[in-house]
């Protein structure tokens, strides 16, 4: 990929406000366990950040996903997974199907305050009993006069206990499971809306995840994201940012993961000589390494696919599945290296092996992305080989 003047100054932005802004106060947010959204968000959207692929109507700066990928990447920077997590749900998650289907007085209530920070997005698909499987979900939005009720349930929602409206996937209906979905826009603080718990992870500490209960939760029909039924479609597309941009803002992360590493080995003396001086571990980070750069193509050649509007699914759901499983690799023969002090809860090679993990469990599990590529392939038992056209069960392809 060729990044113009423009890019790089991007990156150069984001990376001096990771420096500034994030990675000096990490360690309090995570021993804390939460950051401040609202106000690191408004910070952001000051700059420009949280808009740079949304329209300039709402604030944003009309660019396309390669400009994404800048800010996905840098903000790879920060020293733990729980933030870029939280900040790629506002830019990436929550908001790509408002921004492509949603209303312009929606668009104005919703995204427009997104994107300037003022408001923090969630994203409602997974429930206690759907998490991959997405056809599966059991929330349901029945009409009732001009409204929608909600009743059901979503888990493990990123941002949650803070976001101030969810973009929420429910049935609106009893047809075919993936014909009978909507996205419908609902502001957190409706009465019958329960947040019911912040949830206690492995990893991503700083970021607040929810458990949320909707009990005769009463919206406005006009806060549908485009058609009714069409909302397992809306989010199959949403998927392939979402996963790009997880793949992307991994490989920073690894990069520093592995150059911390060989500084510790070449510091560290042991039986007269320093570690990094055996072979093993030197052929380790030059595999590391070269693996990183690997998936770095990988996703700059998707980002150019999606940029020129071409079906990127097999190449996002390929950098997804192989940037979760190289993070936890990465982190896991990084802290190997670092021996007993790697293993210290407070370590930055600890605190990589809890985050990535969920890398490989968000946003559609390794199962899932091996099941669209074998679809993809036409080597899915019973599916025949897609073109072009991806079917509209992806997702829920294993």
């Amino acid at each position: 990929m060729q990044f113009t003047s423009e890019q790089e100054e991007l990156r150069r932005t984001v990376a001096r406000f990771v420096d500034n802004e994030i990675n000096p106060f990490i360690d309090e947010w995570e021993e804390a366990q939460q950051f401040p959204s609202h106000e690191l968000f408004r910070k952001m959207g000051e700059l420009g950040l949280l808009g740079i692929t949304k329209p300039e109507s709402v604030g944003g700066l009309g660019l396309d996903w390669s400009y994404g990928l800048v800010l996905a990447e840098e903000i790879g920077r920060v020293s733990c997974g729980a933030v870029p997590m939280a900040i790629g749900v506002q830019t990436d998650m929550a908001t790509p199907a408002l921004a492509r289907f949603g209303s312009d007085e929606l668009k104005a209530e919703f995204l427009a305050p997104a994107v300037s920070g003022e408001q923090v997005a969630c994203i409602g698909v997974s429930e206690p009993q759907a998490g991959s499987d997405v056809a599966g979900i059991k929330t349901t939005a029945r009409k009732d006069g001009d409204d929608y009720v909600i009743n059901g349930s979503k888990m493990w929602i990123t941002n949650g206990m803070k976001g101030d409206w969810i973009c929420l996937l429910a049935n609106t209906s009893e047809g075919k499971v993936h014909e009978n979905k909507s996205l419908i826009m609902v502001p957190l603080d409706t009465p019958g809306v329960e947040r019911a718990r912040k949830l206690h992870k492995l990893g991503m500490w700083s970021s607040d995840t929810a458990q949320l209960f909707f009990d005769d939760v009463r919206v406005p029909q006009r806060y549908l994201i485009g058609q009714e039924g069409a909302g397992f479609m809306y989010q199959m597309l949403q998927f392939q940012e979402e996963r790009l941009f997880g793949a992307a803002s991994v490989l920073k992360g690894m990069e520093r993961l592995i150059d911390a590493t060989i500084d510790y080995t070449r510091d560290r003396q042991t039986f007269g000589q320093p570690l990094i001086d055996n072979q093993t571990i030197h052929f380790r980070m030059a595999e590391l390494k070269t693996e990183v750069e690997m998936l770095r193509s990988a996703v700059y050649r998707a980002t150019e696919a999606m940029t020129r509007g071409e079906n990127a699914t097999m190449l996002c759901s390929m950098a997804k599945l192989k940037a979760g499983r190289l993070a936890r690799e990465v982190a896991d023969s990084c802290l190997q290296y670092w021996g007993g002090q790697g293993y210290m809860w407070e370590s930055e090679t600890a605190r990589a092996l809890r985050d990535t993990r969920l890398i490989s469990i968000g946003g559609g599990a390794d199962e899932i992305m091996l099941g669209i590529i074998c679809k993809l392939m036409g080597i899915l038992p019973g599916k025949k080989k897609k073109g072009a056209a991806q079917s509209k069960d992806d997702s829920d392809a294993a």
